[in-house]
């Protein structure tokens, strides 16, 4: 594989895929289809919740931002990731990479923000219901929208700028598309790169964490002292969120483990991790909230019923 400067361009191997030549086909194939369920699920969910006039509310629209979250994020991975199945050449321009790296953080960390806004939601609705109209207004919804897909991705957008200048000693990266492991690129990481990327793991990641976590002990606290029917209601509306939760957490996990992995790590089982992180995630997420959202799950009957019928 040449690796080159072009016109001073910097191109990329994408050294992470595994015998490419021999099952590209089915390798497009799954991964096609995967991209359109992901697409087409995600879509349906935004869609129902955008037309009925019941699903207005507050927990349902940061459902529809935590979907199209998925739809965007999965978009910054897969139209590349076929191309790449079908090229004699798994190559990528290096500020290209630095694109796909700044949308691919940006969104995953604006999942933790909604996740939170998600929580909070909750709380307010389960532990002060008489005040949740006056807190949860659509300037307070609004806001939390803009705070987590803004800020997240200005965060980046500071680290992308960072590594643009970073001088690069290796040209082969060890992923089949551009994550923190373009830091093993650099001869030399600078430190105020290494630094600016703890805090965005703290303030992006692990904060908002501890709040949900902190949030949802509160919930459950004072849902064991109620009655029946609110605790009912708690498991009801928090468990799908708690569920979208960890599975996010362990795949991010995964990706922290990827990038810190020595090279002898065994190719085939980081491809395959890899590959969790961008398919199993977008595709958990509307079947989560599409079977266990009740009022969601409602609609998505009527719509596969009058579908059926027509």
């Amino acid at each position: 594989m040449d690796n080159e400067l072009n016109l001073n361009v910097t191109y990329i191997t994408l050294g992470g895929h595994v015998e490419v030549d021999r099952f590209r086909y089915v390798y497009f194939f799954i991964m096609f289809i995967a991209y359109i369920l992901i697409l087409c699920s995600n879509s349906i969910i935004v869609y129902l919740i955008w037309v009925h006039q019941n699903l207005h509310e507050p927990m349902y629209i940061f459902i529809a931002a935590l979907t199209l979250n998925c739809i965007l994020y999965s978009t910054a991975i897969y139209p590349k990731l076929l191309f790449d199945f079908l090229s004699e050449k798994q190559i990528i321009s290096y500020s290209a990479c630095l694109f796909q790296f700044q949308i691919f953080y940006s969104l995953g960390c604006s999942e933790f923000l909604l996740l939170s806004a998600m929580a909070y939601d909750r709380y307010v609705s389960i532990c002060k219901p008489l005040q949740y109209h006056t807190i949860m207004r659509k300037t307070t919804v609004s806001v939390s929208l803009l705070f987590a897909w803004l800020v997240p991705a200005c965060h980046l957008a500071v680290q992308t700028i960072l590594s643009s200048d970073a001088k690069l000693c290796d040209l082969t990266l060890k992923g089949i598309f551009c994550n923190n492991s373009i830091y093993k690129l650099q001869c030399v990481t600078p430190r105020v790169i290494t630094i600016f990327g703890i805090v965005i793991l703290l303030d992006l990641s692990i904060l908002p964490m501890l709040f949900i976590v902190f949030t949802y002990t509160k919930i459950f606290i004072i849902t064991y002292r109620s009655c029946r029917k609110v605790r009912k209601k708690a498991a009801d509306t928090c468990l799908p969120h708690l569920m979208v939760l960890i599975s996010f957490s362990c795949l991010f996990a995964y990706d922290v483990i990827i990038a810190r992995v020595q090279s002898n790590f065994p190719k085939t089982a980081r491809i395959i991790m890899m590959l969790q992180i961008v398919l199993y995630h977008p595709l958990f997420n509307p079947l989560i909230y599409g079977l266990k959202m009740k009022e969601i799950s409602k609609h998505l009957k009527r719509l596969f019923c009058s579908a059926k019928f027509n």
